[in-house]
């Protein structure tokens, strides 16, 4: 997010004063340093491509940043994937005002993470909220949306993507439009208003005692790239490739969730029963903690229900 904002900027010809990256406010700054010179990402590439000056504060609430953005007359905040809480003598300095870049349509889901909401909701449309910080949680007036569909076989991973990339279009859209005509914010809709925690983690343990076929394959994709999805087998786990399963068409009513009905060494594949009667079959597994005994394990130790 942080990248296609200030490509939105570059875009635009705004000119950015500084950027102050969440990595700099935590953790061991010397291993910080370490890793941009000898294995710098994405962002910090682009920031040194551009030239930006890369601000060096310890919290988006101290008075050192406070007085920084006073100092050099800064006229927005541009905020994305940011942990920190905004107070209001920071979000009501700059003259324009404090924007966040939010990954979903608003007022529907509200809070971090709403790629993996939106799948594990079963939605077919996510999208990009451009709106004012104030007190609450993703609760500030609108300024720009734009919709982002979300296909049958997205992870969060691509639904990201493609995300980020319209935050960029939405950002340039909206600096652009500062000069030309006059943004109007809109107050959100309390009535239509959805906000989701952060997951547990819990989630990444599959239970087709208790989950549908449709609920399994949101989950996985939900949860790729962020974390890992599992089948538990006795006391041995498999780690779930989010690119290689499949729901089986047929309900098959003589069987019950949990049955492993069809298993296939060769490409490492179990094919097990969800509460709804359907099949998914799942490929390319790997025994956790011994990824290379996999297909061994597969041909020796499972076993198909009666």
């Amino acid at each position: 997010m942080l990248a296609n904002i200030i490509l939105g900027a570059v875009d635009a010809g705004i000119k950015i004063s500084g950027v102050l990256r969440y990595e700099k406010t935590t953790g061991n700054q010397v291993i910080q340093k370490l890793k941009d010179i000898f294995n710098p990402d994405y962002d910090y590439t682009l920031i040194k491509r551009y030239n930006i000056k890369q601000l060096n504060f310890k919290s988006a609430n101290s008075k050192a940043f406070r007085d920084y953005l006073i100092r050099e007359n800064i006229d927005i905040i541009f905020v994305g994937t940011w942990k920190e809480k905004l107070e209001k003598p920071t979000f009501d300095i700059p003259s324009i005002g404090t924007i966040n870049v939010h990954p979903s349509i608003l007022p529907k889901y509200r809070g971090p993470n709403p790629y993996i909401q939106a799948i594990l909701h079963g939605e077919k449309h996510s999208g990009v909220t451009l709106h004012l910080i104030d007190k609450g949680y993703d609760t500030g007036a609108i300024l720009s949306q734009e919709k982002v569909e979300i296909y049958p076989k997205d992870t969060s991973k691509e639904l990201k993507e493609r995300t980020v990339i319209t935050a960029r279009k939405l950002v340039c859209e909206f600096l652009s439009d500062l000069n030309t005509k006059i943004v109007t914010p809109i107050s959100q809709s309390e009535k239509n208003a959805t906000y989701f925690k952060n997951i547990t983690g819990e989630e990444k343990m599959l239970d087709f005692a208790n989950q549908t076929s449709n609920e399994i394959s949101r989950t996985i994709r939900a949860l790729h790239p962020f974390l890992p999805t599992y089948i538990t087998y006795g006391k041995k786990f498999f780690i779930v490739d989010p690119y290689n399963f499949e729901i089986l068409n047929d309900t098959l009513t003589d069987k019950h969730p949990n049955d492993i009905i069809d298993k296939n060494p060769a490409d490492k594949s179990v094919t097990i029963i969800c509460k709804d009667r359907k099949a998914i079959c799942f490929k390319r597994l790997k025994l956790y903690s011994a990824r290379l005994l996999t297909k061994w394990f597969i041909k020796n130790f499972i076993k198909i229900s009666g």
